[in-house]
């Protein structure tokens, strides 16, 4: 430790308030009728960040900001010059999409690439917005097992990890699983999966790194902002997921592993994981450095898109474009702005920052640029002369600009699939959600899982009948909810799983709950009330018929003793009754 630290500093040592105060720092301001303790204090906390940042440190975060900050003030759109053109990626929708062949040939591909694959989770959220006092990836996902959304994706994992074992006859393959924190989230993000046993996950393929924050700044010439006696800091944005994958080696070691994809996933969207084996088949198929994972994206809706950029010079950037850059952007292409082509959609795909990168050039990349993503500034201005802030801002940078950091020769793309198969979130409260389209609340995305679990049951290649959704209403949020399927990964971590479990006639009523866990195989079922089955073995010609276990208001009296996953959704399960199997 003491030799490279020492090594570290030898060019300037430590920095000092008489240096900070001169060039390139200029912060002098920040000493102006400071104690010689608060003076103590900045310099200390400024050595801090010095340290903490990559490449060059706090002079070169200054030096970006007032490049950025003057860009800003004189109005320069990065844009401006690029022509777009819709990007080259993989549409898995039509005849291409859940249920065709191709469908069933990419993601038999991707299964095969599942022992070369890592995971990282960017959960640097709390549940507050939510109204949940805690992290988002220990929100409840689903009543029906009651499973919070991280233990979710850790099933998937496993799923794919037995997988991989069985695969390449290794039983002590592990998926690594990467964890992006921030300081709000660390703490109770490790005692979160301490208390829960890793949800089965060994120790060792878990590595968390924790987001620092960055110092704001309060004025076109960077002079950084106090608050309370120190230096005000803010979030660098998720971008720092790659400096961090860098600063620990992952990239690097996963790479000298064998290791060819790296999935980067969202806290609240478990859909993705369903369909995971067909987008890592997409990047396997076609070699993309980066692939995006993507929804038919309605014209005006707020996601981004992917974009196929053409620069002055002939050159191409294949990129997100934010959704408030777009309608400039797309003003002179044929479809004269953020406008539907003849599909009702934009014809640009919808980015939902399911991201997976190569590894190998992942590794090389980062190498290059020591993982520091592109940065913007989004200053609040006073007035229209731009010459002071609102409120202080900072520089932030998001992990989807990724092919910035890309050569001609890297393949960017990516792949979309319809929204049910692949998209949900969790980002407005009870309050919020019956004003916002679509709702994004706890209760849409607990159906969306359902509902899309319905669907791949009707492609599984059994007779499959199931009673149509009706209306379900809690606190003024109205949902389609048909019956809640909640089939786990260990019995069907994708569609080609599916197909091999599920035989005969499958009949299930609307009221009906079923949950399947393990190795089991399904000849004819007849549902009507609430089935557990898990284990392993077949059941064959079952007929189940009992009170299931609905959904219920929860009573207002009762609201306040509620656990806090209940109360950010205002209904609960009932006890009611329910056919237990463990075969």
């Amino acid at each position: 430790g003491s030799v490279t630290k020492a090594g570290e500093y030898a060019e300037g040592g430590q920095l000092t308030a008489e240096g900070l105060s001169g060039e390139p720092y200029n912060q002098a301001h920040l000493f102006e009728g400071a104690s010689e303790e608060e003076t103590k204090a900045i310099v200390a906390q400024l050595n801090e960040i010095n340290t903490q940042m990559p490449l060059g440190g706090l002079a070169s975060y200054l030096r970006r900001a007032r490049n950025l900050l003057s860009d800003a003030k004189n109005d320069v759109n990065p844009l401006s010059g690029f022509v777009p053109h819709v990007p080259v990626g993989e549409r898995l929708v039509g005849d291409k999409g859940v249920g065709t062949e191709y469908y069933a040939e990419i993601e038999r591909l991707g299964m095969s690439q599942l022992s070369k694959c890592a995971f990282c989770l960017v959960a640097g959220g709390l549940g507050e917005r939510l109204g949940f006092p805690g992290i988002k990836i220990g929100i409840t996902a689903e009543l029906t097992t009651g499973a919070t959304f991280f233990e979710k994706y850790a099933r998937y994992i496993l799923a794919f990890q037995a997988h991989a074992r069985q695969a390449t006859g290794d039983i002590n393959l592990l998926l690594p699983l990467a964890i992006m924190t921030s300081g709000d989230t660390h703490v109770p993000t490790v005692q979160f999966l301490a208390q829960n046993k890793n949800f089965g996950l060994s120790s060792e393929q878990i590595v968390l790194m924790e987001q620092a924050k960055v110092p704001a700044l309060m004025d076109p010439e960077a002079r950084l902002g106090k608050k309370d006696g120190l230096v005000e800091t803010k979030p660098h944005g998720h971008g720092d997921v790659h400096s961090l994958l860098h600063k620990h080696g992952l990239p690097k070691k996963w790479q000298a592993e064998g290791r060819k994809w790296l999935v980067i996933f969202q806290d609240t969207n478990p859909l993705a994981f369903r369909p995971m084996c067909a987008f890592i088949g997409v990047s396997a198929a076609n070699d993309f450095v980066m692939n995006s994972v993507c929804v038919p994206r309605i014209p005006t809706e707020n996601i981004g898109s992917i974009c196929k950029l053409e620069g002055s010079d002939g050159s191409h950037k294949t990129i997100n474009v934010e959704y408030n850059m777009l309608e400039a952007l797309l003003r002179e292409t044929p479809l004269g702005g953020d406008r539907p082509d003849e599909t009702g959609f934009s014809p640009y795909p919808g980015n939902i920052n399911i991201l997976i990168f190569g590894i190998p050039t992942l590794a090389q990349r980062l190498e290059e640029t020591g993982g520091l993503m592109p940065e913007f500034v989004n200053p609040k201005w006073t007035g229209p002369d731009r010459s002071a802030f609102k409120s202080s801002t900072r520089l932030e940078c998001m992990m989807q600009d990724f092919p910035l950091l890309c050569g001609p020769q890297d393949k960017v793309g990516f792949v979309l699939m319809d929204r049910y198969m692949c998209f949900t979130c969790v980002k407005n409260n009870l309050k919020d959600a019956p004003h916002r389209k679509p709702h994004d609340c706890a209760l849409t995305c607990e159906a969306d899982l359902y509902a899309s679990n319905i669907k791949l049951l009707r492609h599984c290649g059994a007779v499959v009948e199931i009673e149509e959704p009706e209306t379900t209403t809690f606190l003024g949020i109205s949902v389609k909810m048909g019956p809640r399927l909640v089939l786990q990964p260990s019995f069907s971590m994708c569609l080609e799983k599916l197909k091999a479990r599920v035989f005969g006639k499958i009949k299930i009523s609307r009221k009906s709950s079923l949950i399947v866990e393990g190795d089991i195989f399904i000849h004819d079922l007849d549902l009507d009330g609430a089935l557990d089955v898990s284990g392993s073995g077949e059941i064959k010609g079952q007929v189940v018929k009992n009170a299931g276990q609905p959904l219920e208001n929860i009573p207002e009296d009762e609201f306040s003793s509620q656990p806090p996953s209940l109360q950010i959704r205002g209904y609960r399960c009932s006890i009611g009754e329910v056919e237990v199997l463990a075969l």
